[in-house]
């Protein structure tokens, strides 16, 4: 090895840095993720509105979206059940690893007719990739069970399990 330091003393220094120039390029070629598009729940603000507009008819002084949760789950509970018998039902915020997660559950008639996640965690990008696709997965899999007795979604784990825990306090609140 000497004597190919003694013979080209320069041939280090160039692959030193032709190799310093390709890792700079592989690293600034690598591009981060794009904020992907958040499914809120495309279906929340139709049976929103018209779950709110039945408990604005039963209690005068219900608010925005934190008062038709607390409205939701006393007064419009009784007076909703014996009027149209449809009824919104706020579950407990659960705390999961990634952030909090809690669902509003809508019955009707004793059947569930409408489930949307009022909180999940969205802090970065990646968050906000997985629940893309693990909240509606969730809400049709509550929807076709009529129960908190769903599956977990790969790759969401901690979300679902909040998910159904949230759903289960929501769907004790509603008594079924």
């Amino acid at each position: 090895m000497h004597a190919l330091n003694k013979n080209r003393p320069l041939r280090r220094v160039v692959l030193a840095s032709a190799a310093t120039v390709s890792g700079m390029v592989m690293l600034l070629a690598l591009k981060p993720h794009t904020a992907p598009t958040v499914i809120t729940g495309s279906a929340a603000p139709a049976p929103s509105a018209s779950a709110s507009a039945s408990p604005g008819a039963s209690s005068g002084s219900s608010g925005s979206g934190s008062s038709s949760g607390s409205g939701s789950s006393s007064g419009s509970g009784k007076s909703g059940s014996g009027s149209t018998g449809t009824r919104t039902v706020t579950g407990d915020t659960v705390q999961t690893r990634w952030g909090p997660v809690q669902v509003k559950v809508t019955v009707k008639n004793g059947k569930i007719t409408d489930v949307t996640a009022v909180q999940y965690p969205t802090e970065n990008p990646r968050d906000q990739q997985i629940n893309s696709y693990a909240i509606p997965q969730l809400r049709s899999e509550a929807l076709a069970a009529q129960s908190a007795s769903i599956d977990t979604v790969s790759g969401a784990t901690y979300t679902s399990e909040g998910y159904q825990q949230s759903l289960q306090s929501a769907l004790d609140s509603a008594g079924l």
